[in-house]
């Protein structure tokens, strides 16, 4: 047997699976995708050049089309669909994120690739490992790509693919128009936020003495009576110990920290990251749940609009609820949804809503009792 024989099906279905389940993972929450772009477009704003400022805010459709391409490309290589044309747009999205991933670890710019969402976390070397051991499998494909026999006929295999673009599609948007199917999130139903910020391990930290000319690690601080001179120390498990959230704070209008408070009692959160971007189309439905649980829940707006904004949009919409102020992505991250309903009890997650399934006060204090 052949190299190419024997490499050909293991290139096909790692690299075709690989996508769909990226793909998948990606798809199941478009806004995590759209954070992780926004991100990535800021950076590059910084380093190379205001350009990238203006793409900022079409993240949203960019993430989407790379999400639905990378699946497409997926079903692609498996049925081995147009291979020529195939492996090209594969071999130029593999240089991209193999470059993005790179940069990314090599200058410490953006911890987290978003490769496969929430899911599975990747740090920035182990992305571009992966990218790499891909690209080897990418490249055989490539390489290649006028000897692959389509295993559809051209009429099905048009069919195939624009069947799969249009269902990604529909799946898509569902999700942004609602949550996602599955939630990866810290702040999911069921977690209680106040274990999310703790760390899940010890740190098992390195010391580096010298001692008699030599050096010498131990995982145990090693006396100076005993000759030790401490050189330095590293914590070896760093990707354990860190905590599931790291960044979730909330400020009173007065400028206090108030986060600790938002963990006691039942609290009704309304995120509303950007007033200004907040449906207008489902305030008024807002409005009426609030009047409704008004004396028998303590609500709070979670925001990162100017007070000014905030003041001007409840006074506007006659929402009488208030408001404290926390990072946007940490709302965005919270729900993806403007605005959203977070129901939670002592720190602990009740119920999410996206604003068009926006509960109603029955459902609310049924799951409080």
């Amino acid at each position: 047997m052949s190299i190419k024989r024997l490499v050909d099906p293991i290139a096909r279905f790692l690299v075709g699976g690989l996508l769909i389940f990226s793909g998948l993972i990606k798809l199941n929450d478009p806004v995590g995708t759209e954070i992780k772009m926004e991100e990535y477009f800021e950076v590059f704003t910084d380093d190379f050049g205001s350009l990238f400022h203006y793409f900022i805010p079409w993240s949203m459709e960019i993430g989407f089309f790379m999400i639905v391409l990378e699946i497409v490309l997926g079903v692609a290589i498996l049925v081995y669909y147009r291979m020529r044309l195939t492996t090209w747009v594969l071999l130029l999205m593999m240089v991209f994120f193999t470059f993005l991933t790179f940069y990314s670890a090599y200058f410490n710019k953006v911890t987290d690739c978003g490769c496969f969402g929430d899911a599975i976390k990747l740090t920035p070397w182990e992305s571009f490992s992966k990218d790499v051991f891909l690209m080897v499998f990418v490249l055989h494909l490539f390489w290649y790509r006028r000897q692959y026999t389509a295993v559809l006929r051209t009429r099905n295999g048009h069919a195939l693919v624009a069947g799969v673009t249009a269902v990604c599609i529909f799946l898509g948007v569902y999700a942004i128009r609602h949550l996602p199917f599955l939630d990866f999130r810290p702040y999911k139903v069921g977690s209680h936020i106040p274990d999310q910020m703790k760390s899940p391990a010890q740190p098992i930290i390195e010391y580096t003495f010298e001692k008699n000319g030599e050096t010498v690690t131990s995982e145990k601080y090693l006396d100076a009576a005993d000759g030790y001179t401490y050189q330095s120390s590293r914590v070896l498990n760093e990707a354990e110990i860190k905590p599931k959230i790291t960044d979730y704070a909330v400020t009173s209008v007065d400028g206090e920290d108030i986060t600790q408070t938002t963990f006691t009692g039942n609290k009704l959160q309304i995120i509303m990251y950007d007033v200004r971007k907040a449906s207008a189309s489902r305030v008024n439905d807002l409005k009426k749940l609030t009047d409704a649980l008004d004396g028998k829940v303590e609500m709070l707006i979670l925001t990162s609009s100017s007070e000014e904004l905030v003041d001007g949009f409840r006074h506007e919409h006659q929402l009488a609820v208030p408001y404290a102020f926390a990072d946007a992505t940490v709302l965005k991250t919270i729900l993806r949804s403007n605005p959203g309903i977070a129901l939670w009890r002592d720190g602990t997650v009740l119920g999410n809503w996206h604003y068009n399934d926006m509960p109603d006060a029955t459902e609310i204090l049924g799951l409080l009792q």
